[in-house]
């Protein structure tokens, strides 16, 4: 494996894995307050342009990590901008046993 490759694999794994905290935290707190709704619209509009962009190039590696770094923080901004009702029920969907603690 060439440098570069070895180099692309842990971008992608470090830009892939630093959603995920901040997803499941929303999903255990139900709590959006301390996240900022424009850092996430521009990161969000950013992934679907790189995406577009690997698309067009027709390059997997962009194609693949983008894809899920926009996946992921378009969930965190979904749920920053649901209401606090329907963003409890799809925290609930994802994960029941905070629904069921709590009652």
């Amino acid at each position: 494996m060439d440098a570069a490759t070895l180099v692309g694999s842990a971008a992608t794994l470090c830009s892939v894995t630093s959603f995920v905290p901040q997803a499941w935290k929303v999903i255990r707190t139900r709590d959006t307050a301390s996240i900022s709704k424009g850092m996430y619209v521009v990161t969000v509009i950013g992934f679907a342009l790189w995406l577009t962009y690997g698309i067009l190039l027709w390059q997997w590696p962009l194609i693949v990590t983008n894809g899920i770094c926009l996946l992921l923080s378009g969930f965190i901004l979904m749920m920053k901008l649901l209401p606090r009702r329907k963003r409890e029920e799809v925290a609930d969907v994802l994960d029941p046993t905070k629904g069921e603690s709590a009652t």
